[in-house]
């Protein structure tokens, strides 16, 4: 079921991260863009962001890749899951991830 609205860290955290058929994106070395087919709109993101994106779409859960980008990044824990969930909500509010209730 895919969840929608604003969420709490806790639902982020457990859902899983699937980029929707009407986005496409693209990396470059100073950012990564994406583009949403059904508004026209370009949104471009920092190479963190570009990671942060490309882990997320990989993971299993938000908290697996906020787990593996806090280990990548040198970061704690919960400041990584602080960043990632409203990464994700930047995102969510955009139209350009959808998360997925777990199973």
């Amino acid at each position: 079921m895919t969840l929608g609205g604003r969420l709490d860290q806790r639902q982020i955290l457990a859902a899983s991260v699937t980029v929707p058929d009407h986005v496409v994106y693209r990396e470059f070395a100073q950012e990564t863009v994406l583009l949403n087919l059904e508004t026209g709109r370009y949104h471009g993101v920092n190479p963190t962001g570009g990671t942060m994106l490309r882990t997320l779409e990989h993971a299993a859960t938000v908290g697996d890749a906020a787990a593996e980008l806090a280990d990548h990044y040198g970061r704690g824990l919960d400041e990584m899951e602080d960043d990632v969930c409203s990464f994700c909500n930047d995102l969510l509010k955009r139209g350009l991830v959808a998360l997925e209730e777990p199973a």
